[in-house]
């Protein structure tokens, strides 16, 4: 048995929390590492023992064995759980725990060093008669090569990292014209996010599921599996929902793939948690994709049907314990379901963001769980995935567990840094997924043009109200500096800001006071308001006779309130002289998050396009395509590869070319 009593989790954000919850509940003492720009982050408040590795670069910090070896010798932990991405999957970093005689809470140096690269993964289910996907997973990764391989197996066909996850150094090839261009950025990706660049070639499935099966094994050659979770709503093949169980799944299909499964496991002698990753045609045809050697992010809805924490296993499993069931005592019941909330706008391209979090209220409640990393007043910065939370709801059927998440998701107050939410939501009510009809297609498919796509004015109401609560502050501030009272029928007038666009809001104070009834006309809408109450957080209005709270977080001219469309951030642009900026239209090509420069591919006195790449950015672990938005001169380029940049920075400047 490996007896251990600290753990130190090599993570951050939401894994780090939630390991630390079950390590906490069992008993052991917990440490915690961080970067300097995680100081102040949950999971190191949450923590017994905290540890800084390095600066905020994931290099520098995450990614460096000998500073987490380091940090657990100090603190005297004598067990590393890694949680998900970083180290997790990192055959050096299990070696070096053993060396240390530390135990390492996952599978064996052997079996990550073979699954953890899909070439090697896959010659070795071959070999164990799991079914695979025609391709090729060759050691020859000349660029010559690959186009002959590409041929064979004929287009369209899937460029994949052979070490990678996540959707990164991944690409969707149609003909032979866009081959070169996609094994060079495939590769480019797969060399930055997991320093290897060696890639695979696979048949590409038209429109398959995304079937996985959660596996464990113990030290005394036991393997069972969990059941499945389809993960088949993907967007640039990362999951954005995942369930349990699958919609379209019969028994006897799960035990085909359950049996799959424990057979890839069993070959590899897999000790702890696992996935077997298979891709499921409409023939119920299913294919291995790839096994993942740690516990997966959508690991709850798992827990939630099943009733077993994987976290606890794992430990268990560590201490050289046997696996607490037999695979015929593990039953599913009812249905869970997940999405990750995440830090971007899909308004605009879904650009990763950035910025502080003012406000943050998990809609946590019966049925719902939601597993996170934050605190109020913490940045989100441009080092680390944009993943914020998992927002994961149970119910006894597939619509109840849709129905409640989606309530969950809407309901959960995030204010300072735009989230995905309205997305989400839309998401989960359209009509193709709530009939379990949804393939890796689906986001593509049917769901292109769906508003939350696309940068949305604000409501009326939402308008209305924001001017109410600046109204009341410019009352407050006024009486409490000079003894001012506002008058019945005087009429203030507001100019607010939402990014881009303008909003004129006339408001008419019919009644004044602490409780001040108001007339709002936004356009040609009129909307009768009184405010109730408002304590900076939560506002109440009754609004054309309706009552309702309203969310909302008040810091000199800047308005974030939180409503159906998730975070709106307005400004207050009643007294503001016009902004100059905007004279410059495109000819200025800016940051649209914080990031890190990659390549910069003009300079001063270049002729450009509309159109042509001009730099690449690379934040929240993906790569960022800036093009010119007009046809010109570069005049000026403020610019350097490797350089980290602001959000809004200008990077390169072009003079219009004359008609």
């Amino acid at each position: 048995m490996a007896a251990f009593d600290k753990i130190l989790i090599a993570n951050r954000g939401e894994i780090a929390c939630r390991v630390m919850r079950t390590a906490i509940e069992l008993g052991y003492r917990t440490v915690a590492v961080y970067s300097e720009a995680d100081a102040d982050a949950r999971h190191v408040e949450l923590a017994d023992e905290a540890v800084c590795i390095g600066p905020a670069q994931v290099n520098q910090s995450y990614l460096v064995i000998e500073n987490i070896i380091a940090a657990a010798q100090k603190t005297g932990a004598d067990a590393i759980h890694p949680g998900y991405g970083f180290l997790s999957e990192n055959a050096d970093f299990a070696r070096a725990c053993e060396a240390a005689g530390i135990v390492f809470i996952g599978p064996g140096v052997e079996a990550i060093h073979l699954m953890g690269s899909k070439r090697l993964s896959k010659i070795a289910m071959l070999d164990a008669g799991v079914p695979c996907i025609p391709g090729y997973e060759g050691a020859d990764q000349d660029e010559a090569n690959l186009a002959e391989q590409a041929a064979r197996i004929g287009y369209p066909l899937m460029i994949k990292a052979s070490a990678g996850g996540g959707g990164r150094g991944m690409r969707l090839v149609q003909d032979s014209g866009e081959l070169i261009a996609g094994l060079r950025t495939a590769r480019s990706e797969a060399q930055n996010a997991f320093g290897n660049g060696e890639l695979i070639l696979e048949r590409a499935l038209v429109q398959p599921r995304h079937v996985e099966i959660q596996v464990f094994g113990d030290r005394h050659g036991n393997v069972v599996h969990l059941g499945e979770r389809d993960c088949s709503v993907q967007r640039r093949h990362q999951k954005v929902v995942e369930e349990s169980p699958c919609p379209v799944m019969t028994p006897a299909l799960r035990q085909a793939m359950g049996d799959a499964a424990v057979k890839a496991a069993a070959s590899v002698s897999y000790v702890g948690a696992g996935t077997v990753e298979f891709l499921l045609d409409a023939n119920g045809e299913f294919f291995f994709l790839e096994m993942n050697t740690r516990l997966q992010v959508e690991h709850p809805v798992t827990e939630l049907v099943t009733g077993q924490d994987l976290v606890a296993w794992q430990i268990k499993v560590a201490e050289g314990q046997p696996l607490p069931l037999r695979q015929e005592q593990i039953q599913l019941s009812g249905h869970a379901m997940e999405v990750r909330l995440y830090a971007e706008d899909p308004a605009h391209g879904f650009l990763p963001q950035t910025g502080e979090v003012l406000r943050w209220e998990p809609a946590e409640r019966e049925g719902i769980r939601i597993d996170h990393g934050l605190r109020e007043g913490q940045r989100i910065s441009p080092f680390y995935d944009p993943m914020l939370a998992k927002v994961i709801a149970y119910g006894a059927t597939r619509d109840e567990a849709r129905r409640k998440l989606i309530r969950a998701v809407e309901d959960c107050v995030l204010l300072g840094v735009n989230g995905n939410q309205r997305f989400l939501a839309n998401l989960l009510r359209h009509p193709q997924f709530a009939a379990g009809r949804a393939s890796t297609a689906f986001i593509a498919e049917h769901f292109a043009d769906d508003a939350s796509l696309f940068p949305q004015r604000a409501a009326t109401g939402e308008l209305a109200c924001a001017a109410a609560l600046l109204y009341q502050s410019h009352a407050q501030a006024n009486r409490q500096r000079t003894g001012w009272r506002n008058a019945a029928q005087a009429t203030a007038c507001f100019q607010l800001g939402q990014a881009e666009q303008r909003h004129r809001v006339e408001l008419r104070v019919i009644e004044p006071g602490a409780q001040p009834q108001l007339l709002a006309q936004v356009g040609d809408a009129r909307i009768a308001l009184r405010l109730l109450d408002g304590d900076g957080r939560w506002a109440t209005l009754e609004i054309d006779g309706v009552r309702r709270r309203q969310a909302y977080h008040l810091a000199g001219d800047k308005l974030w309130l939180y409503g159906a469309s998730g975070n709106l951030e307005l400004v207050d642009l009643t007294q503001a002289a016009a902004d100059p900026s905007q004279a410059e239209g495109s000819t200025t090509l800016k940051a649209p998050m914080d990031g890190a420069i990659v390549e910069v591919l003009v300079s001063e006195g270049e002729r450009v396009a509309k159109g042509q790449l001009l730099v690449v950015l690379e934040a929240m672990k993906m790569e960022h395509s800036l093009k010119a938005g007009l046809d010109g001169i570069v005049v000026r380029v403020q610019a350097n590869k490797g350089e980290q940049v602001k959000n809004r920075q200008m990077l390169v400047e072009i003079e219009p070319s004359e008609a």
